[in-house]
């Protein structure tokens, strides 16, 4: 994936940053914030654009929309992608939401993109969990038990 040289820079930055950390105080790093990309609509109007928006739709955990240049639209999970030197030669693999047959989509063919569905991992970090369990404890509950939310 190309990377804005504004992008490089921090991660040039930052990998000079903890180059002076000791490895116990590594442990205590704060890791870096996820980006809101639910209900997103990126612009996708040059190669880099249409690069950074698939390569966030990996990271993704949630279904994206992908409208086709041929007017198609396929929602699903995008599980994995291929960088090859030209759009065309780039791919995404798509697990659509109505059947379970995976699809091959080059980013050339990619018109736009929606983050669509719900992030399943949003709110699911550990001080979320503990501050459940602090809440449930405050009020006197015994016997605590913080279930994992059911995916729909």
């Amino acid at each position: 994936m190309a990377i804005s040289p504004e992008q490089a820079q921090l991660e040039t930055a930052k990998i000079e940053q903890l180059s002076h950390q000791s490895a116990d105080d590594l442990d205590h790093i704060a890791g870096r914030e996820r980006e809101q990309l639910e209900g997103w609509i990126p612009e996708m109007a040059s190669e880099t654009e249409i690069r950074e928006a698939l390569e966030k739709a990996f990271d993704y955990r949630g279904d994206i929309t992908v409208t086709l240049r041929e007017g198609g639209r396929i929602e699903g999970y995008l599980f994995d992608r291929r960088q090859g030197a030209t759009l065309a030669d780039s791919f995404v693999r798509i697990i659509p939401t109505n059947n379970r047959a995976k699809v091959n989509i080059a980013y050339s063919d990619v018109a736009a993109l929606a983050f669509t569905g719900r992030d399943t991992a949003a709110g699911k970090s550990f001080d979320a969990w503990v501050k459940r369990y602090t809440e449930k404890k405050a009020a006197g509950e015994k016997n605590i038990q913080i279930e994992p939310e059911r995916l729909e």
